[in-house]
């Protein structure tokens, strides 16, 4: 397969942070061709509720990325979780998977749908505001925000052909769109994030499964933060996780040209501390030799110039692409265990003054840092065996006194089929110590084919519960001082919709749910490796016992 059409492959797909095989052929789902009847009526205009009223912008919900919904923000205590019940669903056109995180904000749910468009949706009732047409699919989460200068609002997102855009969040209209990196196999991935003006773009890209290939000069793609001014998209700076450009090395054994430094991926969104004007941002594994001490890390840049403050790194020596599983011709000489870091940096303080910068990583570690010296190492605790597919994924919790993780520990029977038995299980841990005050042990597949207990997706934490998708499809809720299971449901099956889209959940992987306002909204299907496709939105609210 030439470059270009693995490139124009990979861009329709739903990328990961990883990469242990080749892509499998997913089943199929039945589509119908949207109607009208899920067009809000004529004369709904604005915004349903207050701006300032409950909302979830972007992916961690603040500047923190700490995933925790606080109570007035909510509107959802323990003791009404067991009484979530299904209150609308919304089906997605014509892609296995549904990837994205939704954002809730003004009444209106923001989501990206695998199928390139993006939704704008009552959140009440799942009526389609409008949609937008992008040129790639959306899977990050989207941030909300006034245009500067103006009175109007945008909703703010990236592509997998590394396109930001600006849309009016009322009318759907585009304001502005800025590609921010011009490598073939660039990607954004993480949730562009906001703050005073500037949206901070986390730039990935799927250059490990291109740079196999034997034909191919791997690799030439460093990972990035643009800064872009949010009233015009135009770029402020650009920083690279690698500051050295990429080098002629070595030929392989075809005689194909190879280069490096290359890799340090950023996968998830950056996190903001505004106390020292910097930003965070945890980085992927390096693709080539020569190695990278920035990959596997995470990296504190300064606000303004995006000049880089200090890096700690992880993991080091670990250089990889996917063809170290198969024929090894563009393999690093010594490569590493594929261990990124998938996740946001949580950055959180004590009750004594103490802050930290809290991550885990797909080595199974989690990681506490000092933000205020140079990151450095405060506790490192192990919950799960690490590997190509994690250990910990995409995003972890955090209240002001325990951190939530989630353990993937996936695994295939022969790279073919997932293992119903291996891999799952939720931690709590104190913030202080590291010291694991919480355990949920797997939850076995039972008879369900294309099954794994593994927790990959996002975890999301309001006062008393945290939240945790599998990649089985159950969505479960336990309370966080007894680990007591509250609430489940099984989101792989079918599901009446709103909008005229044959609908079904499946694997739940990637984003986590979004609770605003006595609602729960989550996307289920993820048929990448292995698991159970699915197109939908699940909104769920309070019901009687």
């Amino acid at each position: 397969m030439r470059r270009r059409d693995v490139i124009a492959l990979i861009a329709g797909i739903a990328a990961l942070p990883l990469a242990a095989h080749a892509q499998q052929a997913v089943p199929s789902i039945a589509q119908t061709a949207s109607t009208d009847l899920s067009k809000c009526a004529q004369n709904s205009g604005g915004f349903p509720q207050r701006l300032d009223g409950p909302r979830w912008n972007g992916w961690g919900a603040d500047l923190s990325n700490s995933r925790f919904q606080p109570a007035a923000m909510a509107g959802l205590t323990r003791d009404q979780v067991p009484l979530l019940r299904l209150k609308w669903a919304f089906g997605f056109l014509g892609r296995p998977a549904a990837v994205a995180q939704p954002t809730i904000v003004g009444g209106l749910v923001f989501v990206g749908g695998g199928d390139r468009e993006v939704y704008a949706l009552d959140a009440k009732s799942g009526c389609t505001r409008w949609t937008f047409k992008t040129e790639a699919v959306v899977r990050t989460a989207i941030s909300f925000a006034p245009i500067g200068g103006t009175d109007q609002f945008a909703v703010l997102f990236g592509d997998l052909r590394a396109n930001a855009y600006a849309v009016n969040a009322i009318t759907g209209a585009l304001v502005w769109k800025t590609k921010v990196e011009d490598h073939p196999a660039a990607l954004i991935t993480g949730a562009p994030t906001l703050y005073s003006g500037i949206l901070y773009v986390p730039v990935s890209s799927m250059e490990e499964v291109t740079g196999s290939a034997s034909a191919y000069q791997c690799c030439t793609f460093r990972g990035s933060v643009v800064a872009l001014d949010i009233a015009t998209g135009k770029q402020i700076w650009k920083s690279y996780t690698i500051p050295e450009a990429p080098r002629p090395t070595k030929q392989n054994a075809t005689g194909t040209q190879l280069y490096g430094p290359s890799g340090a991926a950023v996968w998830s969104a950056p996190t903001i501390d505004v106390q020292r004007q910097a930003l965070y941002v945890a980085t992927g594994n390096s693709y080539s030799n020569p190695l990278a001490d920035t990959s596997d890390a995470v990296i504190a840049l300064d606000l303004k110039t995006g000049a880089k403050l200090w890096h700690r790194q992880a993991t080091p020596n670990d250089s990889y692409v996917v063809g170290c599983y198969t024929d090894r011709i563009n393999c690093p000489d010594d490569n590493g265990p594929d261990h990124d870091f998938g996740q946001s940096p949580i950055l959180v303080t004590l009750a004594d003054g103490q802050r930290l910068l809290v991550i885990g990583q797909k080595s199974g570690v989690v990681h506490a840092l000092d933000p205020d010296q140079e990151g450095k190492i405060l506790w490192q605790t192990r919950v799960g065996a690490g590997g190509p597919l994690g250990g910990i994924m995409w995003g972890s919790a955090a209240d002001q006194d325990h951190v939530y993780v989630a353990n993937s520990d996936v695994w295939f029977d022969g790279y073919k089929t997932l293992n119903p038995n291996a891999g799952g299980g939720l931690f709590a841990l104190d913030l202080a110590t590291g010291k694991i005050s919480m355990q949920v042990p797997p939850v076995p597949c039972g008879s369900r084919s294309q099954c794994s207990p593994a927790l990959s997706a996002a975890v999301t934490a309001i006062p008393g519960v945290v939240f945790s998708g599998g990649v089985s499809g159950h969505l479960r809720a336990y309370a966080t001082d007894d680990a007591r299971l509250l609430w489940e449901v099984d989101t792989a099956r079918e599901y009446p919709i709103v909008n005229g889209v044959s609908a079904r959940g499946g694997a739940m992987d990637g984003p986590g749910p979004t609770i605003v306002d006595g609602m729960l909204y989550v996307n289920s299907g993820y048929a990448q490796w292995g698991g159970l496709p699915g197109n939908v939105l699940l909104a769920f609210e309070v019901g009687n016992p």
